[in-house]
C-alpha cells in the first residue's frame, strides 16, 4: 500500500472530507472540514478524493500547511471567516409578532437569527463565485446573474445592523 502524502483530500464515513496534515508510520493526522483535526490508522477506509505521493512531497512547516489548508478549505466550501454579531444584539431575542392577537408571537434567539443571515450570505457569495468561473456561461449571461446577486445583496442591506464589523457587510448596487 502506498501512503499518501501531505496535502492529500480524502472523505472519511465518519468525519467527512479532510486533507492530510501530516503523517507517521501507523497513523495520518487529517484536519476534517467539520470536525477538524483527527488522527486516523493509515490503514483505515476512506475515499482518496486526490492522492499525493509521500515521497513526492517535501517536508513542509505547520504554518505552510495551515496556509495551505485554508487555501484549500476557501476553494472547496462555503466556509468563511467568521463574522462576529454586533454587541448590543449578542443574546438577544428576536420577536415576530403577528397582527392577529389570538396568534402566538414566535421568539427566535439573535444569535441563531444572525447565524441563518450569515448562512445566506455565505452561500451566496459560493453561488457568485461558481457563476464567474462557470465554463457553460457567456461574459452576458455571467454579467446578467451578477445583477441579479447585487440587486439581492441590496435587499439584505436591512440587516447590516447585525454585523459587528462594517466589511462583513451586504452592499448592493448603490454601495459598489
Amino acid at each position: 500500500m502506498k501512503l499518501l502524502g501531505i496535502g492529500s483530500r480524502i472523505k472519511h464515513s465518519t468525519y467527512g472530507v479532510g486533507v492530510v496534515t501530516n503523517l507517521t508510520a501507523q497513523h495520518y493526522w487529517i484536519t476534517f472540514i467539520d470536525s477538524g483535526l483527527e488522527t486516523i490508522a493509515i490503514d483505515s477506509e476512506f475515499e482518496i478524493i486526490e492522492a499525493l505521493e509521500s515521497d513526492d512531497i517535501d517536508s513542509v512547516s505547520l504554518y505552510e500547511v495551515e496556509k495551505s489548508l485554508r487555501a484549500i478549505l476557501q476553494k472547496w466550501s462555503d466556509i468563511t471567516p467568521v463574522s462576529p454579531i454586533a454587541e448590543k444584539y449578542k443574546g438577544g431575542t428576536l420577536i415576530l409578532e403577528p397582527k392577529d392577537t389570538n396568534l402566538k408571537s414566535k421568539e427566535i434567539p439573535m444569535d441563531t437569527f444572525f447565524h441563518k443571515i450569515v448562512m445566506v450570505r455565505d452561500r451566496i457569495r459560493v453561488m457568485e463565485q461558481k457563476i464567474n468561473s462557470s465554463k457553460n456561461l457567456d461574459d452576458q449571461e455571467k454579467v446578467d446573474l451578477q445583477q441579479y446577486i447585487t440587486r439581492i445583496y441590496g435587499s439584505l442591506t436591512t440587516f447590516n445592523v447585525l454585523f459587528q464589523n462594517k466589511h462583513d457587510n451586504f452592499v448592493g448596487e448603490r454601495g459598489k
